[in-house]
């Protein structure tokens, strides 16, 4: 009988893959944070409803302990101009979670929008603390320091700002600043530096060429400006500042044809018709000059130079009282310029209100120190009067201030001025060559845009004569775009 032999049966070597130990299954999110991905995606496609649906649904479960979804929800009402609403829940976030600099931030922003500028600089100062080399604390705790009238701290933040991180919005707050306290050296360094770092920025661009225009810097100010329209044809402020260069100019038809242009995008431009009005005033159209200024003064009837122009048509046109009117208001939102009350006392001289308009150039003498004009009027209605100590007087001080002016300057004098401050020499028995020598332009006139003459002469001398210059609010406006520091400014 054949032995048994116990079966062996053939063993084979375990596979690979059941060697390898099993993968893990992922976590789930913890439940507070499961639905930030779907909350995220509404928002940055802009579904503020549903992502306000999604929000409700995960603080329900979360009992209102979600972080992101209250942060998100706070967005939503900011943009939605909930303020209030939107610092409620952005404290709510920083209650939640105190060590993060960006819930701070958002909460200063809130107060910063609510005009609680105090508050906000505190808050932004914690989330300095928190985060030092944030570019973007530093920023708006200069704009926060900018709007409490802190211009130091508003520097110093700014500069450290530029230290941290470069960016065009810090430079146009900087030079905003140096514009405000009048510096304008420095506030033309900044906006070079500005343009060096961003060479396209049109509105960097703009505004260099209008502060070079405002300084008589004419090369330097279309090279800037025709930058400006090299990278956007139809950037309507740096037309409108071509056009005004070229109204200073005389070429009051290139001027025209430019704030055509400028019209079909913002017609309700105040400056856009006062200085269409100018170019009309120097082409010897009154009737539309005074129609355009009319225009340019019902939609700012508060812009002094729009009544200064007015007044100064009028008076061309030997419409004394309206140009009494004009020239009053004026003085009303100017009142320390002296040039107004010179023009205020040809009207009232025209008006034969011989004793207001002493009083008038009175005032314009204690006011203007540069213009030999002032004087020049002032003694001619003195010696019309008889009152040749006084008159005399008055052409004295002239003279002190033209030879100030050609010691000082090349600066060259209006034909008439000359013709007339001769004849009343002569008249004054003080010779008639005097310090003058080349007649030709006005000493202010590299600020102003033409020429006008208010009145003719009629008695022996003349009655006073208005040699001022139209003035024209040549550019425009520069805005910052919204956010922290949002402000314009003007230039003429």
């Amino acid at each position: 009988m054949a032995e048994e032999r116990p079966a062996t049966g053939t063993q084979f070597p375990a596979s690979a893959e059941s060697q390898k130990p099993r993968l893990k299954r992922a976590p789930e999110f913890p439940i507070l944070e499961k639905k930030n991905w779907l909350i995220h995606l509404h928002y940055i496609r802009k579904d503020y409803e549903g992502c306000k649906a999604v929000i409700k649904e995960q603080l329900q479960e979360t009992q209102g302990l979600c972080e992101y979804a209250i942060y998100v929800q706070a967005l939503i009402f900011r943009l939605e101009g909930n303020i209030q609403e939107s610092l409620e829940l952005f404290q709510t976030c920083a209650v939640l979670s105190p060590q993060c600099a960006d819930n701070l931030k958002q909460v200063a922003r809130s107060l910063f929008l609510l005009g609680k500028h105090k508050a906000a600089t505190e808050v932004y100062n914690e989330a300095a603390k928190l985060n030092q080399k944030d570019w973007e604390i530093c920023h708006n705790l200069g704009v926060c320091y900018f709007y409490l009238k802190q211009f130091n701290k508003a520097q110093d933040q700014l500069h450290h700002a530029l230290h941290l991180n470069r960016h065009d919005l810090t430079y146009i707050m900087l030079g905003k600043i140096h514009l405000l306290t009048g510096d304008l050296d420095k506030a033309i360094e900044i906006y070079k530096k500005a343009v060096e770092f961003s060479p396209e920025n049109t509105e960097l661009l703009t505004t260099l060429g209008l502060l070079y225009l405002q300084l008589g810097f004419y090369q330097k100010a279309f090279e800037h400006l025709g930058n400006a329209l090299t990278y956007d044809p139809t950037n309507y402020k740096a037309i409108l500042a071509a056009g005004s260069m070229m109204q200073t100019h005389g070429d009051f038809d290139v001027a025209l044809t430019k704030y055509r242009v400028v019209a079909c995008a913002v017609p309700e431009s105040p400056p856009l018709w006062n200085n269409i009005g100018m170019c009309f005033f120097g082409k010897k159209k009154y009737v539309a000059a005074i129609s355009c200024l009319k225009r340019a003064n019902y939609l700012a009837p508060f812009d002094w130079k729009i009544l200064y122009n007015l007044g100064l048509v009028h008076l061309t046109m030997q419409q004394y009282a309206s140009a009494f009117y004009f020239l009053r208001a004026a003085i009303n939102f100017q009142p320390k310029m002296g040039e107004l009350y010179m023009l205020l006392a040809v009207a009232l001289t025209n008006l034969e209100d011989t004793e207001n308009a002493k009083r008038a150039y009175a005032e314009a003498v204690r006011l203007d120190k540069c213009n030999p004009l002032v004087n020049l009027n002032y003694a001619v209605l003195l010696y019309n009067q008889g009152e040749k100590r006084d008159s005399l007087a008055q052409y004295q001080e002239m003279e002190k201030k033209v030879s100030l002016l050609k010691d000082s300057s090349s600066l060259e004098f209006d034909s008439e001025m000359v013709e007339m401050a001769q004849k009343l020499g002569a008249a004054l028995q003080v010779g008639e060559a005097l310090v003058w020598t080349k007649p030709v332009k006005d000493p202010k006139s590299k600020h102003r845009t033409t020429t006008s003459k208010a009145a003719s002469f009629q008695q022996p001398l003349g009655s006073n004569q208005a040699l001022g210059q139209a003035m024209s609010s040549a550019a425009t406006y520069r805005k910052i775009p919204s956010g922290p520091g949002s402000t314009e400014f003007q230039t003429r």
